[in-house]
């Protein structure tokens, strides 16, 4: 079973990554649980991020090229510059956003900031992309419908779902290490949004918040919902978590440090 985590230093880089590299390092930052790899070529301002998907592994770029495109007429999410397919599997090219994952080595040592700055970004997020213009959708009824055609059982200690506390376009994958923040510790925007689309606020709060334990230690959840602009809510944070636990897939590490 492969692992969520940063791939070694040597790992292979598909052609079709290598192509966009020139004489530009080429630095692996991230494989995850399915076997898609992610690597940043060149440094500074200018670096990209290149990421590639072999074929069958059930990961799906081309609906977040989609989402992308539609989410940066609005909020700061990274460009594609370049995507396409072939018969050894499927890559995106995107620009860098300015500052580092909320988990880098300097964040992990500064975990208040961090925080606040991920709990403001979702919500900076959630107040700019437009329910009513939003062509994607994260509901409940379409997650628990793909899981199972998976094979899962959705209904498997599953309860009722909550009322929608507030509709939103969600992140669909708001764990902490996908916020970047600057220097002066700010939110400089957020990547991964393949997952994208309509659902109560809550689905992203529920995940969000208990990523912050999963990377900085408990104590951290009313720190993000301060910054958020919110107040506690067991219920449907207690739901939320127990369809992100039914919708993740046995080979994605959900507790592991992610870099992007």
């Amino acid at each position: 079973m492969l692992i969520s985590g940063r791939p070694p230093a040597d790992v292979a880089v598909p052609v079709q990554i290598r192509r966009f590299s020139g004489d530009q390092s080429v630095i692996p930052v991230w494989r995850n649980g399915l076997g898609g790899l992610t690597f940043q070529i060149g440094t500074g301002p200018s670096r990209r991020f290149g990421k590639w998907a072999p074929a069958g592994s059930g990961v799906d770029l081309p609906a977040e090229v989609e989402r992308l495109r539609w989410a940066g007429e609005f909020a700061s999410v990274p460009a594609v510059l370049d995507h396409g397919a072939d018969a050894e599997g499927t890559w995106m090219l995107t620009a860098g956003l300015p500052g580092d994952s909320a988990v880098s080595g300097h964040w992990k040592e500064h975990p208040e900031t961090a925080v606040r700055a991920a709990g403001a970004g979702l919500r900076a997020l959630h107040d700019a992309l437009p329910v009513g213009r939003c062509p994607f959708t994260w509901s409940v009824e379409d997650r628990i419908e793909q899981a199972t055609v998976a094979g899962k059982d959705a209904t498997d200690g599953l309860p009722a779902a909550p009322s929608i506390d507030k509709l939103v376009v969600c992140h669909g994958d708001a764990c902490v290490p996908n916020t970047l923040v600057t220097e002066d510790g700010q939110c400089s925007g957020q990547v991964d949004l393949a997952q994208l689309g309509t659902a109560d606020r809550w689905a992203d709060l529920a995940v969000a918040t208990w990523s912050t334990e999963w990377n900085y230690g408990p104590g951290w959840e009313e720190t993000f919902l301060s910054a958020y602009g919110v107040d506690p809510d067991p219920i449907r944070t207690a739901y939320y978590r127990a369809l992100w636990a039914l919708d993740t897939t046995p080979a994605e590490d959900i507790e592991s440090e992610r870099w992007r």
